[in-house]
């Protein structure tokens, strides 16, 4: 119990004084300490820090990430005006809200499957590259943009895999190059 008060002492307990619990008594730590965080990475083994690229699980897992979250908000952001566009002029405004996020709901999760499944074909295919290859240049990336989308569309046929392959290496050269200058050209 962390104090007594008057209403609950018994007649064995009214000559103990009374104090307060303070959790930090005997922490003694200053509180500047802890908010002094070191400004170098922090690795484990010394290999981790002679690295200059992420691990292939650490980039399946953040392409992953990002490509199903940013597919999700962006499927969101369309389904939201599918569902405005499907109303009816004698909709309550329950039934309209029903149909926004119904509609919302089912393409987010559309897009955020199929941006997820395109991010996790290219985290595979760039780690397997750079494995190969021991290096970790802009090749590689355009090599990976290409490689998935020939295989995201492989099933719709030879000509349909080739022009997504295309359009994979393409965008992805333009968002490294994009990546190279703002790196070069604005000061961060």
């Amino acid at each position: 119990m962390a104090f007594h008060t008057p209403d609950h002492e018994s007649a064995s307990d009214s000559n103990t004084p009374t104090r307060l619990y303070n959790p930090y008594k005997d922490l003694e730590v200053p509180i500047r300490n802890l908010y002094q965080l070191p400004t170098s990475p922090e690795h484990l083994f010394v290999e981790e820090a002679q690295r200059k690229h992420r691990s292939w699980g650490e980039s399946l897992t953040f392409y992953t990430g990002c490509g199903y979250l940013g597919g999700a908000v962006a499927g969101a952001g369309v389904g939201f005006v599918e569902g405005v566009k499907s109303f009816e002029k004698g909709d309550t405004t329950k039934l309209r809200i029903n149909r926004i996020l119904n509609s919302s709901g089912h393409a987010g999760r559309t897009w955020g499957n199929r941006i997820g499944v395109i991010s996790l074909l290219y985290a595979g295919i760039e780690s397997g590259i750079t494995a190969a290859r021991d290096t970790d240049d802009v090749l590689n990336s355009v090599v990976a943009g290409l490689g998935t989308g020939v295989l995201y569309r492989a099933a719709r046929g030879v000509r349909s895999a080739a022009v997504a392959g295309a359009v994979g290496g393409v965008v992805v050269g333009v968002a490294v190059t994009a990546k190279q200058m703002l790196k070069r050209y604005v000061p961060i």
